[in-house]
């Protein structure tokens, strides 16, 4: 599929996209070749192919146990803190 010159000057407007007129011919032959590709690939005979809601689908995954493996060391990063009151970090206010 080619596209012309307004083609990409209105998908650019719907994009919100500024274009320049020195930049339009190589978005005008990037976007013919994308879509061209999406063409060839809709060309596929697919109709034999049995869709799949998981690539894993006969297949379990090892899980490993949900464990919590580090230790609490909010005191410790707590110490290079300028001001910290109640194990919170207490920060200049920001917005009136």
């Amino acid at each position: 599929m080619s596209l012309t010159d307004n083609d990409v000057k209105n998908i650019a407007k719907l994009a919100r996209l500024k274009l320049s007129d020195e930049q339009l011919p190589v978005y005008v032959d990037s976007l013919s070749k994308i879509f061209d590709f999406v063409a060839q690939l809709n060309a596929a005979d697919t109709a034999s192919v049995e869709p799949m809601a998981h690539p894993l689908a006969d297949q379990v995954q090892r899980m490993r146990p949900d464990e919590v493996l580090d230790t609490d060391q909010h005191a410790k990063y707590q110490r290079n803190a300028p001001r910290v009151e109640a194990d919170l970090y207490l920060v200049p206010k920001v917005i009136e």
